[in-house]
């Protein structure tokens, strides 16, 4: 199990990975790639990115395909040519799981009495979600490719609230996973996403490790003060930081994940946490932001590396 980082598919950020110590990444932004469709010259690319990779001792443990909305109708034809063409890339160059969200059905209805609008509950519209992705599943699956897809619901206050992403909740986990054919249908999970949703990382994984096929290592912090007075729908009562500096306990979900069979790596995203995003010490000269955001990927990196068994 390596640990690694999000990087997007040129050399120079294969460069910063490495020079930071890393040994694997994933490979995000694919849909702004020179690979993405519609290009048609993509084994070119994919083999340049993959070589360099090689060269570099660095593990590409997934494709993070699509992070937006494939089931809103304006955004299903693109989506769907961006994931094939990922689950293409993947088989050729060895990689064996592409990520992404997995969208969400959006409508409303008007409650007759009152006239308030609501919006449908996501349970109504599971057998849309398997419609979109399932033959995509086979897809991939010929090609001994698996989905997963994140878990960041996309709402306000870290929270599934107004938000368009339905594998966002868990409960939604529970009836995809019960319903579809496919079992390389699966999770590219983040326990800080859960943190914030009051959920027990370590009790999640127990109960659906055998689905998390790809793992963003985020750590997430609720301030309890401010629960306690505002409750959860409240800016700055959970936010997301760097693995080692929340509350995830990552001895705890290495081992389960280890128990649970997981075969790729930890992968630490970045950006989210506010002292090594945009802390004002560094904020000025040409690599402002940056040696911030590396310090924190190294005390992630530390933090990982400790309890990770060694690949």
């Amino acid at each position: 199990m390596r640990v690694g980082v999000l990087v997007r598919g040129t050399v120079d950020e294969l460069d910063w990975a490495r020079s930071l110590g890393f040994r694997s990444v994933e490979w995000i932004r694919f849909e702004e790639s020179p690979a993405a469709p519609p290009n048609s010259d993509w084994k070119s690319f994919a083999g340049q990115i993959a070589d360099a990779a090689k060269t570099r001792d660095i593990r590409i443990s997934a494709i993070g395909a699509l992070y937006g909305n494939p089931l809103h109708p304006p955004q299903t034809k693109h989506a769907k040519a961006v994931f094939k063409r990922a689950i293409d890339v993947a088989a050729f160059i060895g990689i064996k799981t592409v990520a992404g969200f997995a969208g969400g059905v959006i409508e409303t209805e008007v409650n007759p009495r009152t006239g308030q609008v609501f919006q449908k509950p996501f349970s109504n519209f599971i057998s849309q979600l398997l419609a979109f992705w399932e033959p995509l599943a086979y897809y991939a699956g010929e090609r001994g490719v698996r989905l997963a897809f994140e878990n960041c619901p996309q709402g306000p206050y870290h929270l599934p609230i107004a938000h368009y992403n339905m594998m966002g909740q868990t409960a939604v986990w529970e009836e995809v996973f019960e319903k579809t054919r496919c079992a390389n249908i699966g999770l590219e999970w983040d326990p800080s996403h859960l943190i914030c949703q009051f959920i027990d990382p370590v009790a999640n994984l127990k109960k659906f490790g055998s689905r998390v096929f790809h793992v963003h290592a985020k750590d997430a912090w609720v301030d309890r003060q401010k629960l306690e007075l505002y409750g959860p729908c409240h800016p700055g009562v959970t936010e997301h930081r760097f693995p080692g500096l929340g509350q995830a306990d990552w001895a705890q979900i290495i081992h389960t994940l280890v128990r649970s069979g997981y075969d790729s790596d930890l992968n630490i995203e970045g950006w989210h946490d506010p002292v090594f995003r945009d802390h004002p010490a560094d904020s000025q000269g040409p690599l402002a932001g940056k040696r911030l955001e590396s310090a924190g990927l190294l005390i992630a990196k530390r933090t990982l590396e400790a309890l990770a068994p060694p690949d």
